[in-house]
């Protein structure tokens, strides 16, 4: 294998582990009553457009569908990406679903 063909494979093997950590966070914020849309614009105030999330929107399923995504994990793979700003976002909204529960 030439060394441009692993370039481009490891480029895509991130890729589609990219798009799996952008799925797993939309579907933590749908299981939680909340707006993936939303939240990655709280942290990401000029990136309104990411084609990466719009696609992973239309691979996510209802809550009632879906199984459960501990926050830990949600919060794993997102730093595991580099997202710590998404990343505070989220742990920001956990706090706030704690205390809705506790409630």
């Amino acid at each position: 294998m030439k060394a441009k063909e692993i370039e481009e494979q490891i480029i895509n093997n991130y890729r589609q582990e990219e798009n799996m950590m952008i799925l797993v966070f939309a579907q933590w914020c749908i299981n939680h009553g909340l707006d993936p849309m939303e939240l990655y614009l709280q942290a990401y105030p000029n990136q309104a457009d990411n084609p990466s999330l719009r696609q992973a929107m239309e691979l996510t399923v209802p809550k009632e569908e879906a199984g459960p995504i501990e926050h830990d994990t949600v919060l794993g793979v997102l730093s595991l990406f580099g997202n710590e700003d998404l990343a505070f976002i989220v742990t920001q909204a956990i706090d706030k679903l704690t205390k809705q529960s506790k409630a």
